[in-house]
């Protein structure tokens, strides 16, 4: 197991990225069409086709999900991820047509230094094409994809992934694109506030602050409307209906309560998708279902930390230090 969300069996990942640019896009594809759903907890989402994803809709399942930066711009990396798509066949099928469903939501990357004039058209449906076409099994965290151009209030944010193995044997994963308004760290130190759910030392092993700094839970807020927001895709190998997936995502923004603070706000946009490849059936429907839903909880906050800790600042006059520049660290190679 790499601790990510790819050591569930048939979920791909593939990034593509400018770093002139300072931005990217992540592709989560699915080697068979997945059941999904969507939860929305912020005030400034940016998405594609999420209302699709709604249990009451016909489509149930998607062939791949995209997460990029460049505010709405970057929902063009969808057309360029269905492009990839077609060429291999992938797609709701009506009649002889084939329609890939790739729900896409965005974080807003624009003001982080990064050359943003690219001309007439932006450039992330060609970033979506080659996203989708680098899906493998092992990918880069932190500054990569998506998450290159991610920052948080204090530290620059990235990309995360993490994983757990239940003892039913159904896989949970997450991937997430930390670009909150809000902060992962308890004050200005390098504790996380996901730290309870550390799993070894995948995010430095500092646990909690022996004591809790006086200025921790006075609110420090990022931007303005529309600057901020977490995306997140949480993933099982169990078979959900659509019903069943809407309430895994439902408890999975949990995890972003966990990790980040403050959370939620107008100012965010805080979109987490979940997916089921359907492989495991559930031995007990409503247990099982809160039991996976506890876990990707969990999950979903520490790849929120890991997303900071493995992130590494932009080179621009000005950018948000990295936590490693502060605290010191190695990145870990998850290839």
């Amino acid at each position: 197991m790499r601790n990510l969300i790819t050591d569930i069996d048939g979920v791909r990942v593939g990034h593509a990225q400018d770093r002139a640019l300072a931005s990217g896009t992540t592709a989560i594809v699915f080697d068979k069409a997945a059941v999904a759903a969507v939860d929305v907890r912020g005030g400034g989402p940016g998405t594609r086709e999420t209302e699709l994803l709604d249990p009451a809709m016909t489509v149930e399942t998607v062939e791949a999900i995209v997460l990029s930066g460049g505010s709405a711009f970057g929902l063009d990396a969808a057309a360029g991820a269905q492009a990839w798509l077609v060429e291999q066949g992938r797609g709701f099928a009506i009649g002889s047509a084939r329609v890939p469903i790739v729900p896409t939501a965005i974080v807003f990357d624009l003001l982080n230094g990064g050359d943003k004039r690219w001309g007439r058209f932006p450039p992330y449906r060609d970033l979506g094409y080659a996203a989708a076409s680098n899906a493998a099994k092992g990918f880069a965290l932190g500054s990569a994809g998506a998450g290159l151009g991610a920052t948080t209030v204090n530290l620059k944010g990235g990309l995360g992934s993490a994983s757990e193995r239940l003892s039913s044997g159904i896989m949970v994963g997450a991937l997430v694109i930390v670009n909150a308004c809000g902060s992962v760290t308890v004050g200005d130190g390098p504790h996380f506030w996901a730290a309870p759910f550390e799993i070894g030392n995948e995010f430095g092993g500092r646990g909690f602050p022996s004591a809790m700094p006086r200025d921790a839970l006075a609110p420090r807020i990022k931007g303005g409307a529309g600057e901020n927001t977490t995306i997140a895709l949480v993933a099982t190998d169990a078979a959900l209906n659509p019903g069943q997936a809407r309430r895994l995502a439902m408890m999975a923004q949990t995890g972003l309560a966990r990790a980040i603070y403050p959370v939620h706000t107008p100012l965010d946009g805080d979109v987490v998708f979940a997916a089921a490849t359907g492989a495991k059936p559930l031995a007990d429907p409503v247990r099982g279902l809160a039991e996976i839903g506890a876990i990707a909880a969990n999950v979903l906050a520490r790849a929120v930390a890991r997303a900071v800790y493995e992130a590494e600042a932009l080179p621009f006059p000005g950018a948000l230090p990295a936590w490693r520049d502060k605290f010191g660290r190695e990145p870990v190679s998850t290839d």
